[in-house]
């Protein structure tokens, strides 16, 4: 009698999060139609900038139809802020990254302008959202720097109660940005600019992702599929993957140097060659809550779509 064949191993959950909804349309829309479709499971939305309040609406539908986290972009960089910022603005808007990292490094960011435009940009996103963010991440990465990382953990201790809101945790092991051998200096710079926000997380009791992939340097000499398929390899027990798709659209071509390698990302996040890849890799994309271990080792089951209800923690 022949052998049955073992079954399938079960599909490990992994965020797929599309980051920078509100730039542009042409990126709000093309993160709408990847949510639909279940090839992103959340997204991160940029408060700051004039194109939220107007992209907000559309979200929320679509949170009437397919389940999806939507966090917060915190945005310190290149664009005008929500509050007065002093000390933080160059002719009023917020400095370049690179203007930006060795401030932070020297430990010069005012800690005041920081947590002031923090919880403006939170407002704004429950303001439009009707609910606390799901999580919250950085523009660039920012939430990783020193001064930034301490207001954030700080407010989001006042603000919500423990443990609703996840933090993008971008810490991956040496050893597996070797293996993928994409950005790899960025990789590594990243991953140990966010070794004391990953502390801090932890003894905070804020949840956090375990795994962190996407990092690349946006060339087109490759195609999207082939760094995709080395982000999926030796992936951490609980992993997010972050995105960049979009259409290119005048709103976008004016206010981000980021353009035509949205298109790519999207274009491949779109075909069936991105669901075999998940497949290959033994990954499905799931929701956060999917990804936190449950007191029996077991992953704990997506949470429903956000609800809409009063802002909670001080105006």
């Amino acid at each position: 009698m022949p052998r049955s064949s073992a079954p399938p191993a079960p599909l490990r959950p992994i965020v797929v999060c599309a980051d920078d909804y509100g730039l542009a349309p042409g990126v709000s829309d093309a993160i709408i139609a990847l949510i639909r479709t279940a090839r992103l499971s959340a997204t991160s939305c940029m408060t700051a900038l004039p194109g939220w309040r107007a992209a907000a609406p559309a979200l929320r539908q679509t949170a009437v139809e397919a389940a999806f986290d939507t966090g917060l972009h915190l945005t310190l960089t290149d664009h005008a802020p929500l509050s007065r910022a002093t000390g933080l603005t160059i002719n009023g808007r917020l400095p370049p990254l690179g203007h930006l990292l060795p401030r932070a490094l020297a430990r010069r960011l005012p800690t005041a302008a920081i947590r002031d435009e923090l919880r403006a940009q939170l407002d704004a996103f429950e303001d439009a959202w009707g609910a606390p963010p799901d999580h919250v991440d950085g523009h660039q990465h920012v939430h990783v720097l020193p001064g930034v990382r301490e207001a954030l953990v700080a407010e989001l201790l006042d603000r919500y109660p423990a443990g609703r809101v996840w933090v993008r945790n971008c810490v991956e092991p040496p050893r597996r940005c070797l293996q993928r051998g994409e950005a790899l200096g960025k990789a590594l710079l990243i991953t140990v600019l966010g070794l004391a926000l990953h502390r801090q997380l932890h003894a905070a009791g804020i949840p956090a992702n375990d795994g962190f992939s996407g990092l690349h340097d946006f060339s087109p000499a490759r195609p999207f599929g082939s760094k995709m398929r080395r982000f999926l390899a030796a992936t951490g027990p609980r992993p997010l993957l972050h995105v960049h798709p979009g259409r290119v659209c005048p709103a976008l071509i004016a206010c981000d140097p980021l353009t035509t390698p949205r298109e790519a990302e999207l274009d491949y996040l779109a075909s069936s060659e991105f669901i075999r890849d998940l497949s290959a890799a033994g990954l499905h994309p799931a929701r956060f809550a999917a990804c936190a271990p449950a007191s029996d080792g077991s992953a704990s089951q997506p949470a429903a779509a956000p609800q809409a209800h009063s802002r909670q923690g001080p105006d």
